[in-house]
C-alpha cells in the first residue's frame, strides 16, 4: 500500500522484522539515522529497548580495516554476508527487527520472509521510493557511487517491485508501505506492539 503524506508512526506486531528497501542513494541509512540517532560510525547492530536496528554500513564499518586493501570483488560479497547475518541471528532470537535492505533484489525479500517464518514473525517491508536523479545525488553526497549499469539494473527491478507493491501483488511480505521522500520526512518512529 502507499502511505499517505502525513503519516507519522508506523506501527508493526512485535517480534516482526521490518526491512526497508530502495535504490542505493535513496535515503534509507539517512531515515534509520534520524529514527534511531545513529551516528554512522558502528560497527555492530544497535539495540533501542527491544528493537534491533541493523543497518549494512555497520558490517561495511566492521571490515572496514581488514579488508582496506582488497578488491571490491571480495569485499562486497562479506559484507552482505555479515550483514545477513546479523539479520538473521537477530530474527531467530525473537527480537523486533528494522533492517536495511540494499539496493532491489527481490530474491533477498523472499530470504528475508523465510527467515521471518522460520521465527513465527511476521515480515513487512517499507519501500523508500525516490526518483532514479535523487538517489544518484544520494550516492555523491555519501561519496559511494554505483556504476551506471548496476545502476541501471537496480532501476529496473525497483519499478517491478514498485508496481507490483501498489497493485497488491508483492509476496511475499504480510504488509507493504511505500515512502515518498516527502513521506519520510514526515516519519518520527516505527513501533512494534505487543
Amino acid at each position: 500500500m502507499a502511505a499517505p503524506v502525513s503519516v507519522e508512526t508506523l506501527h508493526y506486531p512485535a517480534g516482526s522484522l521490518v526491512i526497508l528497501t530502495g535504490l542505493p542513494g535513496a535515503g534509507k541509512s539517512t531515515l534509520l539515522d534520524r529514527l534511531y540517532r545513529l551516528r554512522g560510525d558502528e560497527t555492530e547492530p544497535v539495540t533501542i529497548g527491544s528493537v534491533q536496528v541493523i543497518d549494512s554500513r555497520q558490517s561495511r564499518n566492521r571490515w572496514a580495516h581488514r579488508l582496506a586493501s582488497a578488491p571490491k570483488q571480495i569485499r562486497t560479497p562479506i559484507v552482505h554476508a555479515t550483514h545477513v547475518w546479523r539479520i538473521a541471528r537477530a530474527v531467530a532470537r525473537g527480537h523486533s527487527v528494522v533492517a536495511h535492505n540494499r539496493g532491489a533484489w527481490p530474491h533477498m525479500l523472499y530470504g528475508f520472509a523465510w527467515l521471518a517464518r522460520r521465527s513465527s514473525g511476521g515480515f513487512h517491508i517499507i519501500m523508500l521510493d525516490v526518483d532514479p536523479q535523487t538517489a544518484r545525488a544520494g550516492q555523491h553526497a555519501r561519496g559511494r557511487v554505483v556504476a551506471d549499469a548496476t545502476f541501471a539494473r537496480h532501476c529496473r527491478r525497483w519499478r517491478m517491485l514498485v508496481t507490483h507493491a501498489r497493485t497488491g501483488v508483492l509476496p511475499p511480505a504480510s504488509g507493504v508501505t511505500v515512502l515518498s521522500r516527502a513521506s519520510a520526512d514526515l516519519l518520527q518512529a516505527i513501533h512494534f506492539d505487543r
